[in-house]
């Protein structure tokens, strides 16, 4: 098994992206890891870690595609970067999967242009997780596809199903279509037929309100890319929101030190399921290859869990059930 890593990628490379390598092939065995970056950046910091160098090789890619750069053009005008470096060498076989904290906009667009989608697919959507209170759900779409046609959004359930049934570890996934209300005539005529393709799924739980999302009353949420970005965007608003306003209480009630570090040590551990360093990164489904995203601000940890999560998509065939699940 052989995962290649942007070295380049993130707000923090090479230094996260490395260690989150070296700490992966320390924890599985079978696995190869190719860093993909400025050769020179990444031996500098590997030269103070402790790894086996038999199956960490490196990749020179001496270009790097920024966070604001648009993603069409650094794609086409950036040949030598990481992303199109490390999708070129999946594509031809080389590797079997490819990770990066980097540009979101420039991965979809690279890996939907070098790899292209997986036969029967649409359109390839982005799947991120979003937190509930019974665990980690998937939302699908979360920003590639703005407009989506019924057919889409039921191939979106399709693949989010398999995804968090193989992926994730959830037996038998509950699958949900995001609307204006729970009964199977609301919503648009694009939602409405949608349901009617959905209904297909023998674990189709039918529509989802908003206020039933963080209650878990489904664990795949399937959208266009307008809802789930928007909902993305909000939940991951909270914590800050929520770090403002019990700032707001503790100043108010004029709270002890040891009164702070057990409210501080409590809101932790409730939050500990919805830690996103746990889930690494996020795939994108549809495209004709193994692809994964991980936030800017990945941690070698989080870098870690993408990568054993990729592993995890090609040791399961995920896109081979893929096409038999839309065929």
């Amino acid at each position: 098994m052989k995962i290649a890593v942007d070295a380049a990628g993130g707000d923090y490379f090479p230094e996260n992206p490395v260690k989150g390598a070296v700490v992966a092939v320390k924890e599985n065995k079978d696995l190869n890891v190719v860093l993909i970056g400025p050769e020179e950046s990444i031996l500098e910091e590997l030269k103070n870690l402790d790894y086996p160098s038999d199956r960490i090789s490196i990749q020179d890619a001496p270009q790097v595609i920024g966070m604001d750069e648009s993603p069409a053009q650094a794609v086409k005008s950036k040949t030598a970067s990481s992303i199109v470096v490390g999708l070129g060498m999946h594509q031809k076989g080389v590797i079997d999967g490819f990770v990066s904290a980097g540009n979101t906009g420039a991965l979809m667009a690279a890996s939907a242009f070098i790899l292209g989608r997986l036969n029967g697919i649409i359109r390839p959507a982005i799947a991120t997780f979003f937190p509930t209170i019974k665990g980690m759900g998937l939302m699908i779409d979360a920003g590639a596809n703005l407009d989506a046609k019924p057919e889409i959004l039921f191939q979106f359930g399709c693949m989010g199903n398999i995804y968090a049934r193989d992926v994730m570890g959830i037996k038998t996934p509950r699958i949900g279509l995001l609307n204006v209300g729970e009964e199977k005539e609301k919503g648009t005529e694009t939602l409405k037929k949608t349901h009617h393709l959905l209904e297909a799924l023998p674990n189709f739980v039918g529509n989802i309100e908003g206020r039933d999302i963080l209650s878990g009353q489904a664990d795949v949420f399937v959208c266009d890319g307008v809802i789930g970005n928007i909902l993305l965007k909000f939940g991951e608003s909270i914590p800050d929101a929520l770090n403002v306003l019990l700032a707001g209480v503790i100043r108010k009630k004029q709270l002890n030190t040891d009164q702070i570090t057990l409210i501080t040590s409590l809101l932790q551990e409730a939050f500990e399921p919805f830690d996103y360093q746990k889930v690494g990164g996020v795939p994108f489904l549809g495209v004709n290859g193994n692809s994964m995203v991980g936030h800017g601000g990945s941690s070698p940890e989080a870098i870690k869990n993408m990568i054993l999560n990729a592993v995890k998509m090609v040791e399961k065939d995920i896109n081979k059930k893929i096409i038999a699940s839309v065929a």
